[in-house]
């Protein structure tokens, strides 16, 4: 085949996965996160009373095995990647359509379909390692969780002030991101405070390079996290991440694939693994730490005297990330109980029962999809690392994040080229 039969073939089965997907989509609410595409290729008929499982598999098959015919037989670079990326996707799609059916495996299996990545599984031991160490490092007596609560609780933002301090801590993001990025004319997103979902802050992409970030306001929210949440759901986390594919990949090159992010699929791996990066990325060493004492926390009318100790807490704390890809694996491998789940996350991420019972919901709805903030995080920053984007490299670690943003990449491509 030429280069340009290959492309229109490419383009062809681009169509074809995003009108399967919207049609998955009629059934399994949350298989799509945003679509921003032709209204052409929306399901032009209402879904039917059963879920069609079956044809559902046939057709992603079908349309893997074309890609997997072109992507073997091309000697396009640019043409085998996209092939392979969306075979990949579509990997997602057969495992997701069964999980919705009923159909599951093991947690790494899942994850493995789903997200193009299996994380490491870390012993009790490593997480107890951890908590010796705050254990050492925290004041008074009781409960390592209540004497985390009890200094983490100095650094609760009182809810009348959560828009100022939010508002602030996005526009610092959004003008470091500026500095180094381009982005489209017009870009811009609406900030909202929600209530009583099973996530912290969300991201809803809706084309035309605008966000809507919401913020749970249910749920406590530390200085921090201000910091945290606008990088992650905005710059130069999703909303950047986003646009920048929207731009280079969609309206550039016309890859129709890309005005469909489907949640459970290798995407988003690389959208959660580089937002949670792009935190230090935009916020290198200590900087979180010295904008929240010099600007967030006087904002919030917050004594700075212990912030110095907090940080320190935290960076120990952020040892125990993987804590909660044991209590997905646990429940999903039904090798863990509710409740064992729940005492597991009071233990070791040091959440309070209600923090706890709240992840708990968490992993029954997202389950193995927990692997993209820290696993994806560790690829993502070993990736830019390993080619040159360290701390001593700000400007290249920029460039090679940028590029991330910009690109279809999944987690085999960042595992290969570590």
């Amino acid at each position: 085949m030429t280069e340009k039969s290959e492309n229109d073939a490419l383009n062809r089965i681009s169509s074809d996965y995003v009108r399967l997907a919207l049609n998955i989509g009629q059934y399994d609410t949350d298989f799509v996160d945003a679509y921003y595409g032709p209204d052409s290729l929306k399901p032009a008929a209402p879904k039917r009373a059963d879920f069609p499982k079956d044809s559902f598999i046939m057709q992603a098959a079908g349309l893997k095995k074309e890609l997997d015919s072109l992507a073997a037989a091309s000697k396009n670079d640019s043409t085998s990647k996209r092939a392979k990326w969306l075979s990949a996707q579509l990997t997602a799609f057969e495992r997701r359509i069964k999980v919705f059916s009923g159909e599951n495996v093991s947690f790494d299996e899942e994850s493995r379909e789903l997200f193009d990545a299996v994380a490491p599984v870390y012993p009790e031991k490593h997480f107890q390692s951890q908590i010796a160490r705050l254990d050492s490092l925290l004041p008074g007596k009781g409960s390592i969780s209540d004497r985390f609560q009890k200094l983490a609780g100095n650094f609760l933002i009182p809810e009348d002030k959560i828009d100022t301090v939010f508002r602030t801590a996005i526009a610092e993001a959004r003008r470091r991101t500026l500095t180094h990025y381009e982005l489209p004319a017009g870009e811009t997103f609406t900030l909202e405070y929600v209530r009583d979902k099973p996530w912290s802050g969300y991201n809803w992409y809706k084309g035309n390079f605008t966000s809507v970030i919401q913020i749970n306001v249910s749920q406590p929210i530390f200085i921090e996290r201000a910091i945290d949440l606008a990088c992650h759901e905005g710059y130069p986390g999703h909303h950047v991440y986003n646009s920048l594919l929207e731009k280079n990949l969609y309206k550039d090159k016309n890859r129709t694939e890309i005005s469909l992010y489907p949640l459970f699929s290798p995407q988003s791996l690389i959208a959660e693994g580089s937002a949670n990066y792009g935190i230090s990325v935009a916020f290198p060493g200590n900087e979180q730490k010295e904008f929240c004492k010099k600007v967030l926390m006087p904002l919030a009318e917050m004594d700075t005297s212990k912030a110095d100790l907090y940080f320190e807490a935290l960076s120990v704390k952020s040892g125990l990330g993987y804590v909660r890809n044991e209590a997905a694996r646990g429940i999903l491998n039904k090798t863990m109980t509710d409740e064992q789940a729940i005492q597991w996350l009071e233990n070791y991420a040091l959440l309070t029962p209600k923090g706890a019972a709240d992840y708990l919901k968490f992993i029954k709805k997202y389950r193995s999809y927990v692997i993209n903030y820290n696993y994806g995080q560790d690829l993502v920053k070993n990736y830019i690392e390993a080619k040159g984007g360290t701390d001593n490299a700000p400007e290249r670690r920029w460039k090679l994040f940028g590029d991330l943003l910009s690109n279809e990449i999944k987690a085999s491509d960042l595992q290969i080229k570590q």
